[in-house]
Parts: C-alpha cells; structure tokens; sequence
C-alpha cells in the first residue's frame, strides 16, 4: 500500500516537471493569414513556419512573423502621356506576399511596411510613366482598358521578382490638366456643333431633294394628262357632262343657240 503511494507520488512529481518544462519552454504561435521566419542567431533559415504553434530554442531561435494576406495600397502618380499632357492617377493594388517566398522577402527586404514603401510605391510610379508614355491622352480615355491591361501585366512581372503577387490592380481615377480639360471640352462642343450643323445641312439637302422629286412628279402627271387629251376624249367628256340644254349666246345681234355641231368639233387646241 505504501509503495503504490509512493508510486502516486512520483508519478504526480514527473508529471508536473513535464508542464513546468513545457510552461517554460519557448514557443511561438504563427495565427491564420500569417508565415514565420526561423532565425538562428539572427541568421534566416530556409524553414519557413506556417499557422500553428511551434517550439524553439531560446537566444538560439528567433521568429519573424509576415502577414501573406491580401493587402490593399492606394497610390497616386503622376506620368507624362505620349503627346506630353500630364496624366494623374490614383491606384488601387490589392497584393500579397508568396507564401512559401516569406523568407526570402524578410532576408532581402524586410516586413510589410519596408514592403511597401521599398518596392510596391516606386515600382507602381515608374511602370505607371512607362505606360502612359505609350499613349496619347485621348487614347489613354479611349483605351482604359488596355492600359489597365499592359500595367497589370508590368507591375504583376516586377513584383513577382521581389516575391510579392498583384492579385488586381485598377485605375480608380484618371484626370489630366485643367488646361487640357477644358481644352477636351471644347473639342467636344465643336464636334457636337459640327455634326448639328453636317445634320441640318444634310436635313435641308433630302428637303430640297423631295421638293424637287414633288415638282419633277406634278410635271410628269401633267404632262400624261395633256398627251393623253385627245380630240375624241373630250368631246366624250362634253358629252357626258352635257345637261341636254344648248347654251345661248349673247351678242350685239340677236340672242341665238350653240350648234351642237359646231360644239362637238371643239378642238383644244
């Protein structure tokens, strides 16, 4: 009886060096959204910690911890366009550490904000200018799309060398000179007055078209109607609209009647 509670004992004393050891045995918790960076002696090592708890040595190991979540930066730029107007943009990048690069980005770069202000903004600034130099500020407009298109595509090749992913980019704002705007917007009043002024003109021309096309049919159906008056047709039409009285003529002699005769040989001409 008293060896088992010896036994008791020490099982209880064994168990409870094993969770002062753990208590005071450094860790390091790695959360969701989140990569640590083994060091030893300050030195990085290839491992690379993902979420979890993870034990280390202490002085031996240190643990830098690197969010590889979506990041969203906003950016303004100003750029030249092909014709020289100066071009204002405001970005929106949405990026993210490479996962499994996260200790090579700390080694060569740094945590997020060194990210940022060390890589993201100036490598958003000059693909920006080497873009827009492409096109002119009306095309720049016109052809948002395939701008938007040509500085994914340069910026998402510039940062994957600096172990960073765009994962979307957009050009929230584009806006240029007042100078040149107002100068758009006179363009843009002059065309507009331009094609009322091409409309009215083309409207009066198909008018005068009509009126000419209604004259030219007026001639042409006169014209059938005199051709077609025959001698013969008329005398039918006097007969037919003939009431059966002959008209009495008045003249300085004595009122006399029309012979029918000389009626029926009515010639128009």
């Amino acid at each position: 009886m008293k060896k088992n509670t010896n036994f008791n004992r020490a099982g209880k004393l064994t168990a409870l060096l094993f969770l002062i050891t753990l208590l005071l045995t450094p860790c390091v918790i790695v959360n969701a959204g989140e990569r640590g960076v083994l060091m030893k002696f300050g030195e990085v090592q290839n491992q690379i910690l993902g979420e979890g708890i993870h034990f280390i040595i202490p002085v031996y190991n240190t643990v830098e911890k690197l969010s590889v979540r979506v990041q969203k930066q906003q950016i303004s730029a100003e750029a030249s366009s092909k014709d020289l107007q100066n071009v204002f943009t405001d970005v929106a990048l949405n990026w993210h550490i490479i996962p499994q690069e996260a200790n090579a980005i700390f080694q060569q770069i740094g945590d997020e904000q060194n990210v940022v202000e060390r890589i993201i903004n100036p490598a958003v600034e000059e693909v920006l200018k080497a873009v827009m130099a492409k096109y002119t500020a009306e095309e720049i407009i016109t052809k948002r799309g395939e701008v938007k298109g040509e500085v994914d595509d340069a910026l998402t090749t510039r940062l994957n060398s600096y172990h960073v992913a765009v994962d979307d980019i957009s050009l929230v704002h584009v806006h240029f000179s007042e100078r040149f705007s107002e100068a758009v917007e006179a363009k843009q009043i002059a065309e507009q007055e331009a094609k009322r002024a091409e409309f009215i003109a083309l409207k009066a021309t198909k008018e005068a078209e009509t009126q000419v096309n209604l004259a030219r049919g007026e001639a042409e159906a006169h014209r059938l109607l005199r051709d077609g008056l025959t001698p013969e047709i008329l005398q039918r039409q006097a007969i037919e609209k003939w009431d059966g009285k002959l008209p009495l003529i008045v003249s300085k002699e004595a009122p006399k009647l029309m012979n029918i005769g000389e009626f029926l040989k009515f010639n128009p001409n």
